[in-house]
Formats: C-alpha cells, sequence, structure tokens
C-alpha cells in the first residue's frame, strides 16, 4: 500500500482556485435534473442506467474553458460531481418507486403524492451521501494504490486531458442533437416504426430490432461481452420458451393467462406470450440473479464492511489542510438523526421509530458496502439490485409477521426498499466522485457539499418526471416496461398475498441457477430474458460496433481515443433521447402527439415502413462512426 503522504495531486493543497462558485453549481444542478431525468427514462424502458461522470465533466470542460475562457479544473470537478448526483439518485429510484404506480394501475391504492415520491427520494439521497462522508479518509486516502475505483479515477485522467475539452464537449452535444432529431422523426412524427420484426410462417418465435439512438448507445457503452449476454436471453425467451409455450399449450388456459394460448398468439402474436408468462420467467431469473450476485459477494461484502470500520478509526474529522477537510462530523450526525425522524413520521413510509431506525442501520450498511466495491470493481458491477431484493424480502416478511399484511404493508415495503436502494446508488457515486476529487486535489468539503445539491434538486425532479412518464404511457406497458420495478412489485405481492404464478418463477430461477453453473453472468442474461428481444437486438448492435472499434488494427493510443469519442457520443445520445422522450410525455399528457403523428397520413405498407426503419437504424450507426473513427482531430 502507497503511504499517503506519497501521493501528490495535480492541484497542491497550498494552491486556492476557482471551485465552488455560482457557475459550477447552476451547471451541475442543470445536469444533475438532464441525466437524471434521461436515465430515468433509459431505465424505466431498457432496465438499465449508465454514468453521467464523464459526459458531464465533458460539458463543464468544454463550456468553463472554451465558452467561459476559464481554466479551472475544479470547477469542472464540482461541476460533474453535482451532475452526477442525479443519474445515481434516479437510479435508485426508479428500481422501487413505479411499483407504487402499478399498484394505483390495479386500484390497489391512491397513486402516490409527488411530495411523498420528492421525501422518499430526497431522504435516500441525503442519507447515500453523509454515510459515505466519514468513510472518505479510509476508503479513499488510507486505501490510495489499494482501490482502483475505475470510475473515479477515468473521470480524473478525462478532466486532466482538458486541452481537448471543446472538441469532446461538442461530440457529447453532438449525440444530444442528433440523437433528439432521430428520437423526434420516430417517437413524435412516426415517420418509420420504431422496431422491425421478423416471423417464420408455423413457428412461433420472433427476432427484430428497436431503431432508437439511447438504446443502440447502451450496447455501445456497455461493451460487446454484456450485450451478447442480454441478447442471448432475449433469443432463449423468444425462439425457444415462447415457441414452447405455443406448441404445447394451443388449446390449454394457464395462468395468469384468461384466454386459450393459441388464440392469445393470434391474436396478439409473441408479445401477447411474453406479456403474460414470459415476464414471470425473467422476474424469477432476476431475482435468482440478483440473490446470486450478493451470496457470492457476501464474503467480500463482509471483509468490506469490517474493513471500512476499521480504517475508519481515528481516521474521521476535517484535517488542516484544504485537500483533507470534510464536513463536520455534528452536523452528519445531526443530519441521520433528522432523517431518522423523517422516516418516522412520512405517512407513505408506514413504520415504527424503532423500524426506521433499522432502515438506517441496513442504509448504513449498504452504503459502506457500495462505497467501497465501486472502488474494487466499479458502479456497473455493485449487487445493487441484489441488495434492494434481500431489503425487500426481508422488510416485506418483518411487516407481514407484525400483522401489516395489507396494501399498506406492501406499500412501506416498497418505501423502505427505495430509501435503501437509492442510499446504495448514491453512496457509490459519492464515493467515485471523491476519488475523483482526491486525484485531482479537491477539497472533500466543498465535493460533499455539491453532492447533497445534486440529490436536493434531483429529488425534486424525480418526482415530477415520474409522474408525467406515468400520465403519458404508464408503467409496464410496450413503452416503459420499468423491469425493477415490475420484480420488486412481484416480490412483494408473492410474500404478501402468495398469488404469483410459482411454477413459471421457478422456471426462470432454475434457468438463473443454469447460467451460473455454466459461468456466464446471470444478471445481464436475466434482464435480457426479461425484456423484449428487439430491444435486446438493438442493444446487441451497438455492443457489435463496439467490438468492430476493439478489433480494429490500429495502434493501442488512437483506437482507445476512437472508442472514447463513441462513448462521450453515445453518452450524449442517451441524454439527448431521454430529454426528448420527457417532451413526447409532455405533448402525450396535453393530447399533442397525436396533432403531429404523421404515420397514418403517410400509411406506408408494412414491407416499405420496415426498409425505411432500417435505413433510419444505419443512418445512427454512421453518424457514430462520424464522430469516432471519422472524426477529424487536431495535430
Amino acid at each position: 500500500m502507497k503511504n499517503q503522504n506519497e501521493f501528490k495531486p495535480y492541484i497542491p493543497a497550498e494552491k486556492i482556485t476557482p471551485e465552488f462558485t455560482v457557475t459550477s453549481i447552476l451547471m451541475g444542478v442543470i445536469l444533475a435534473v438532464v441525466f437524471g431525468a434521461a436515465n430515468a427514462y433509459l431505465g424505466l424502458r431498457v432496465g438499465m442506467t449508465v454514468s453521467a461522470s464523464i459526459p458531464a465533466a465533458v460539458i463543464a470542460m468544454g463550456v468553463i474553458r472554451v465558452v467561459m475562457r476559464k481554466n479551472s479544473i475544479l470547477e469542472s470537478n464540482i461541476v460533474q460531481t453535482v451532475g452526477s448526483a442525479g443519474e445515481s439518485l434516479a437510479a435508485g429510484a426508479i428500481f422501487t418507486l413505479p411499483a407504487l404506480f402499478l399498484w394505483a394501475a390495479e386500484g390497489k391504492m391512491d397513486k402516490p403524492g409527488i411530495v411523498e415520491i420528492t421525501l422518499i427520494a430526497l431522504i435516500g439521497g441525503l442519507l447515500g451521501v453523509l454515510f459515505m462522508v466519514p468513510l472518505r479518509n479510509a476508503l479513499i486516502v488510507k486505501e490510495h494504490g489499494v482501490l482502483p475505483y475505475p470510475e473515479g479515477t477515468a473521470c480524473a485522467e478525462v478532466l486532466l486531458a482538458g486541452e481537448e475539452g471543446g472538441a469532446n464537449a461538442s461530440t457529447v452535444f453532438a449525440g444530444l442533437g442528433i440523437a433528439a432529431g432521430f428520437k423526434f422523426i420516430i417517437d413524435g412524427l412516426k415517420l418509420v416504426p420504431s422496431e422491425v420484426s421478423f416471423r417464420v410462417k408455423g413457428y412461433a418465435g420472433e427476432i427484430g430490432t428497436q431503431i432508437y439512438p439511447a438504446v443502440m448507445s447502451v450496447g455501445y457503452i456497455c461493451g460487446p461481452r454484456i450485450a451478447s449476454y442480454m441478447f442471448a436471453g432475449g433469443l432463449v425467451s423468444w425462439l425457444v420458451l415462447i415457441p414452447i409455450i405455443v406448441l404445447f399449450g394451443e388449446n390449454l388456459v394457464l395462468y395468469p393467462g384468461t384466454a386459450p394460448i393459441g388464440e392469445m398468439f393470434a391474436a396478439g402474436g409473441a408479445s401477447a406470450i411474453w406479456g403474460s408468462y414470459i415476464r414471470y420467467i425473467g422476474a424469477g431469473a432476476l431475482a435468482a440473479g440478483g440473490i446470486i450476485s450478493l451470496i457470492k459477494s457476501l464474503p467480500l461484502i463482509v471483509r468490506t464492511f469490517r474493513d471500512a470500520m476499521k480504517s475508519m478509526k481515528g481516521s474521521v474529522g476535517g484535517g488542516k489542510d484544504r485537500t483533507s477537510q470534510d464536513l463536520d462530523m455534528k452536523f452528519i450526525l445531526i443530519g441521520v438523526a433528522v432523517l431518522t425522524v423523517l422516516i418516522w413520521l412520512i405517512p407513505a413510509i408506514p413504520v415504527t421509530f424503532i423500524g426506521a431506525v433499522i432502515v438506517v442501520i441496513f442504509g448504513f450498511f449498504f452504503a459502506t458496502v457500495s462505497s467501497r466495491m465501486v472502488g474494487l470493481v466499479g458502479s456497473s458491477n455493485n449487487p445493487v439490485s441484489g441488495m434492494a431484493i434481500a431489503t425487500l424480502l426481508f422488510a416485506t416478511i418483518i411487516l407481514k409477521l407484525t400483522g401489516d399484511s395489507g396494501i399498506h404493508g406492501m406499500q412501506g415495503a416498497i418505501a423502505i426498499g427505495s430509501i435503501i436502494c437509492i442510499v446504495a446508488a448514491m453512496a457509490g457515486d459519492t464515493s467515485q466522485d471523491l476519488k475523483t476529487g482526491y486525484l485531482l486535489g479537491a477539497t472533500p468539503k466543498k465535493q460533499q457539499i455539491g453532492e447533497l445539491i445534486g440529490a436536493i434538486a434531483a429529488a425534486f425532479a424525480i418526482g415530477g418526471v415520474l409522474y408525467l412518464l406515468d400520465s403519458a404511457w404508464g408503467f409496464g406497458t410496450a413503452e416503459l416496461g420499468a423491469p425493477q420495478a415490475t420484480l420488486m412489485k412481484m416480490i412483494i405481492e408473492g410474500v404478501m398475498e402468495n398469488n404469483l404464478p410459482w411454477a413459471l418463477v421457478f422456471i426462470g430461477v432454475f434457468l438463473a441457477i443454469v447460467i451460473e453453473i455454466i459461468g456466464i453472468p446471470v444478471l445481464p442474461f436475466a434482464i435480457g430474458v426479461y425484456l423484449p428481444v428487439q430491444l435486446n437486438a438493438c442493444i446487441m448492435v451497438g455492443g457489435l460496433v463496439r467490438l468492430a472499434f476493439e478489433k480494429m488494427k490500429k495502434e493501442k493510443a488512437e483506437k482507445e481515443r476512437i472508442i472514447s469519442d463513441g462513448v462521450l457520443y453515445c453518452s450524449g445520445m442517451i441524454a439527448g433521447e431521454g430529454l426528448v422522450g420527457i417532451l413526447l410525455a409532455f405533448l402525450a399528457v396535453f393530447g399533442a402527439d397525436k396533432a403531429i403523428d404523421l404515420s397514418e397520413k403517410l400509411n406506408l405498407s408494412a414491407g416499405v415502413a420496415n426498409i425505411g426503419s432500417l435505413v433510419v437504424f444505419a443512418l445512427i450507426i454512421l453518424t457514430v462512426l462520424k464522430f469516432s473513427i471519422w472524426k477529424k482531430r487536431s495535430k
């Protein structure tokens, strides 16, 4: 282990430069809301979110260095710190809170109020940041050289390579604008269908692809391995399981279906079978995958918590140097105490004061685990969904045993799960951001305040975003599948009401166990089983584009630049499509979406429409090549 005294940050402790400025906070808050909303939309569609740290850092550099003519790397760092908080809070919220809307749609409860959603998100976000602060010295300083913090280190490298800030920022903005245009053409004007599907006569399987820029971008950013696992899961669902169900059950009525399977298939195709049966198999696989990943991580989780607690002894508190100042411990303790009381008092979280204390203890445990695990294996491999599933199971069983077994108990379980899921996501993000700041020479206290501001801004935005998307399309629909939230809902209902089609769920569970035995990562495969194959195929196309870049015969540095430009462009495309998705939701709520819909006026035949969709998809892929491999670089 390196002695922390040997490490010298980019900006020395004795040097004072602009950092926590009005400009950096305002830009950060805007990006927190933008990336939070875009990631909420993406996560509800695809079941995955992407990190906003690097695109936020690049945009900050572009504006601060190029537009404002300032050379302040620490200001840019504050922007990405505040901005990335929005994406993390959105990720935690969308995995759980839409379950409340799903129950409302079934008539089991009233819709949750925006104030309730905001308070749940706010409590989780603030607790996640406050729990991480005392761990900073233990995990970031003392473990420097031991914990790699892949995303935090990459973000610092991007900020240090600020000479290209203007060019890189223009790549992100280009992706944002171009994807916004494509999204408006596909889902606004509806000039071409959003997906292309193919079926073979006499066989119930179906294959096809969506043509959305953001979905393809997810595949590029995740890479070919993860994309291929998801696609494999989709192939198993749509080309193996659906044909088997139709072949052997044509004349049967199987719960939860209400008509013979042959009739369902004739009326709605493979999608009807997917909606009635495959989603439960996928949910079983997802739940098993989450629990398997948690069990596999248990030794690491226990060791992580023990090491973090051991390192924390005598290391808490602010130092004299600018680069070793943390938020005051009294402020943190008072903040945690106030938030604990709020959990107890808020009607949407029906727990006693002792229950609220248990929620906070669980939250601190998972925040500690999340903070250290992102340092070891990165944010993408952090088993947040496994933690959320374990928490939900535990909370639901406890509430049921204490007599709280109706919709009131279900509502309480999802609220408890939401807080802990958001805590884990926010703690991991804070940990990565503080690592970036440590490498650059930022003031930790200012970054921590920035994280709190980002959490507050995103919490106030997320309630409105969820309400808007639910009003426009509803969760659990073709437009917004909300896979994780649907899974959490199924788990709670299964414990509380015992009304799940357990045969289908257990098929998914044992499918996940087989996949684990083979040695394939379970969670991406399980997500692939759960989601429509057209969506998985679109992700696979993005993964193949990335694979082609990785296999190019070019110098290593040049290849890395091309791949990095592709990541920035795709990050911009995700933000652009997410923002237009929110805009189209506004139009749908006010009934203006029909006015701009040109599909009926054009009245294209199915063949011509499919060709049009494929041409648009090819153009989207060409734009990725334009801003990566064909990008003009200044010498």
